[in-house]
C-alpha cells in the first residue's frame, strides 16, 4: 500500500500542483491556490462525454484534438504566485498543444484552447454556470459550452473582448454552430436510458 503525497499547507503555485499528481479517490482542481476537491463522476457523465468525444472526432478539423478530463492552466497568475488549474470534461486545443505537453510533460494551457466543455452534474449547476464561466472568461479562452443532459440541452458562450462571455445561444436537442468550426451535435445521443 502506498501513502498518497500531501499537499503543503499553503497556497500552491501550478507547477507545485502539477507535481502532486493523484491525490485520491475523485480529483483536485486548484483554484487561487487552493486545493478543490471534486467527487469522481458518474457513468452516465462519462457515457456522455464519451459521446461526445466521438461525435466531434468525426467533425473536428484536423488542426484540432478534443481531451477529456485533463489538467488546465488558467494562466491567471504568474509561475512563482498561487495559480488556478481546472480539470475539464473536454477541451478542444490545437493539436501541436498535444505534443507540446508530450514533450514537456506539463499542462495544457488556457491560451491553447479553443472550446471548453462541462456536462453539468448534480450540485455542480453554480461552479459550472458562474464560478468556471468567469475563470474561463478570464483566462481568454473563446468559447464555452455547458451541457444540461437533464434539460438535454447545451448553452454556448463566446469571448466577448473586455466583457466575458456573452451567451451565443441555448440548444435543445440539436447544438449546430459554425464558430469556431463546423459541428453538429444530437444532444440526445450524449443521454443514456
Amino acid at each position: 500500500m502506498s501513502v498518497l503525497p500531501q499537499p503543503p499547507n499553503r497556497l500552491l503555485t501550478i507547477r507545485e500542483y502539477a507535481d502532486l499528481g493523484e491525490i485520491e479517490h475523485g480529483y483536485y482542481e486548484l483554484q487561487e491556490g487552493r486545493l478543490v476537491m471534486s467527487p469522481s463522476p458518474t457513468p452516465d457523465h462519462m457515457l456522455a462525454i464519451a459521446q461526445l468525444i466521438i461525435a466531434l472526432h468525426q467533425q473536428l478539423p484536423a488542426a484540432f484534438a478534443a481531451v477529456p478530463d485533463v489538467d488546465l492552466d488558467l494562466q491567471l497568475a504568474p509561475a512563482t504566485n498561487p495559480g488556478s488549474s481546472r480539470r475539464p470534461d473536454l477541451l478542444i486545443v490545437r493539436r501541436e498543444a498535444v505534443g507540446r505537453v508530450r514533450e514537456e510533460h506539463g499542462m495544457l494551457r488556457a491560451d491553447e484552447t479553443v472550446v471548453v466543455v462541462e456536462v453539468v452534474s448534480p450540485g455542480s449547476e453554480r461552479t459550472d454556470y458562474v464560478i468556471k464561466r468567469r475563470e474561463y472568461a478570464d483566462a481568454g479562452i473563446p468559447h464555452y459550452w455547458v451541457i444540461d443532459l437533464g434539460a438535454v440541452s447545451l448553452t454556448a458562450y463566446q469571448l466577448a473582448e473586455g466583457f466575458g462571455y456573452r451567451e451565443a445561444g441555448e440548444f435543445v436537442g440539436i447544438f449546430e454552430t459554425d464558430t469556431p468550426f463546423l459541428v453538429r451535435l444530437d444532444l440526445g445521443e450524449l443521454r443514456h436510458e
